[in-house]
């Protein structure tokens, strides 16, 4: 009845006006609610029952506050496929989802077929507004994908093996044959970065500006857009790598190798921070979790790894190859290979991938790259013929925040984002395995030296044990009682020899101390030979 007391007290201690809710809004109540009102009525103190009541329904207030934000915040929910009976998720195709949304999202599965610039890859803006689309025959597309038009495309005539916005769609960076180059939405060369070579993989850190590459020759660069600096140029020593992804948890770049090898890397150190075998052979594709706990690798054995990065165990092995991975906001593994995309999913309560849906596109394609649209259920599948979108259902975060960002920002909003990220820019020293330590104390290391009865209890104690120690039973003549005692006496001098070193260790030092004490700062200063001329300190 207490119980049951303080949950009327906790939700009818709200005004009248708030009371008339919806059932869809208690359900939201409830969720806000922290746990099962306390019982007070088994407190005899007044004092203290008066004061939790008076949380209890300060509880209740904070939790009504935000159901109403939720509701006039939040106003988008996410969900999945679901089906009836004994029908499967992986069986539907895009063409029934497509024949069941509305009109805007429909317009969102499309293919583009460039046969002779492919094969594609691709990379989304941090709204997910802005694609650019890199043909390895050197084509290159900037689209706004919110209006479906085509800002720009160009021909660099050359290779271009990787593509990446830099800290917005204004600015871009293309790994071409030799070098990286950086454009602008309009397609003209700003920069020709010669330090990073021949680059197989870009990426770019938005928190610290820095934009790093990996090139054939296996050497690891940060390079700091706002200046120019080349913050760290590291050789991994691992051998080529054709793959590299950013953890967003702590901003931390890994690297995978021919070897089967993960090195995981910061600018500010020249040795990596972390090394995983995760596969007996090369390893093709790698991503992470948006919370940055949990990594997929896929090697060339087949097979399909979930890391858990906070023991480095493996916590789960799928069977299948995969030339790509991509983790949507929602969690959502992508993994391509061939001319076939499956989708894997955690959606029961057990954190075990399974299938979700699967996608076919025309046989003798080639997938390159997969890559999930924020915000949107939206997957982009670059292959050998151009690239291809499809709607993944709960793929994507249902509700943006406008101060992270903002799909439909205006030029103002865009250009006072850029000054204010660069006032947030963060250094290279803040990035780390675990950022949590950040604005942290040092621990104080300084040894404690023990009392002088803590070292007598400690000597006593030794000598006991050693003197408590059974002697074996040797052969005839070599077990006499002279020699058990002298045996004895030897085994409690070496229990006490420790103890007596660090004595007469600590006695020097105190007379070291004292003499210089005694001795003036003038003969200090002087050569040993010439101490014994200067003046002696009256005491």
């Amino acid at each position: 009845m207490g119980v049951k007391a303080a949950k009327a007290e906790r939700i009818t201690s709200m005004p009248a006006a708030e009371k008339a809710v919806s059932e869809e809004d208690e359900m939201n109540l409830k969720k806000y609610l922290r746990g099962e009102a306390a019982d007070l009525e088994v407190l005899k103190d007044k004092k203290l029952k008066g004061q939790l009541a008076a949380r209890e329904s300060l509880f209740g207030k904070s939790a009504q506050a935000a159901a109403k934000a939720e509701k006039w915040l939040m106003p988008s929910e996410g969900g999945y496929l679901e089906v009836e009976g004994i029908e499967k998720t992986w069986r539907i195709k895009q063409e029934a989802i497509a024949a069941e949304v509305d009109i805007l999202s429909s317009r969102k599965q499309f293919d583009i077929v460039l046969p002779d610039l492919g094969p594609y890859t691709m990379d989304f803006s941090l709204s997910g507004r802005y694609m650019v689309a890199a043909g390895r025959k050197g084509h290159l597309a900037l689209l706004d994908m919110k209006n479906m038009d085509l800002i720009k495309e160009f021909q660099v005539r050359e290779t271009v093996r990787d593509v990446v916005f830099l800290h917005n769609q204004k600015l871009l960076a293309a790994a071409q044959k030799k070098y990286v180059y950086m454009y602008n939405e309009s397609g003209t060369e700003m920069h020709c970065l010669k330090e990073h070579g021949a680059v197989t993989k870009l990426q770019f850190l938005n928190k610290h500006f820095l934009l790093t590459s990996i090139n054939k020759l296996g050497q690891l660069h940060f390079q700091d857009i706002t200046t120019g600096t080349m913050i760290g140029n590291y050789r991994t020593g691992l051998g080529r790598s054709d793959t590299m992804r950013v953890n967003p948890f702590n901003n931390v770049v890994a690297v995978g190798h021919s070897g089967g090898t993960v090195s995981m890397w910061k600018p500010t150190s020249a040795a990596p921070l972390v090394k995983m075998l995760c596969h007996q052979g090369p390893l093709t594709a790698m991503a992470f979790h948006p919370n940055g706990h949990l990594m997929a690798t896929a090697g060339m054995e087949r097979k399909i790894k979930i890391w858990d990065l906070r023991k480095y165990e493996v916590v789960q092995t799928l069977p299948g190859h995969a030339k790509a991975l991509d983790f949507s906001h929602k969690g959502l593994l992508a993994a391509g290979t061939g001319s076939f995309v499956q989708i894997l999913g955690a959606l029961n309560r057990s954190s075990d991938y399974s299938r979700y849906m699967g996608h076919s596109i025309v046989k003798g394609y080639q997938i390159r790259n997969v890559s999930f649209r924020p915000y949107e259920d939206v997957l982009a599948i670059g292959h050998s013929m151009g690239w291809s979108s499809i709607l993944i259902p709960g793929s994507g975060e249902a509700n943006f925040d406008t101060w992270v960002a903002n799909p439909f920002e205006t030029r103002k909003q865009r250009n006072e984002k850029e000054v204010r990220s660069l006032l947030d820019k963060l250094p290279p020293e803040t990035i780390m395995l675990d950022p949590t330590k950040i604005g942290s104390v040092r621990p104080n290391r300084k040894k404690v030296k023990p009392t002088k009865q803590e070292k007598d209890a400690e000597l006593e104690s030794a000598v006991e044990g050693a003197k408590s120690r059974p002697m074996k039973k040797k052969t005839k003549g070599r077990s006499k009682p002279s020699k058990v005692a002298r045996k004895k006496q030897e085994i409690v001098a070496m229990a006490k020899k420790p103890f007596l070193d660090e004595q007469s260790r600590d006695i020097e030092m105190s007379k070291k101390k004292r003499k210089r004490n005694e001795v003036g700062e003038d003969q200090l200063l002087l050569p040993k030979s010439l101490q014994r001329f200067s003046k002696k300190v009256p005491s």
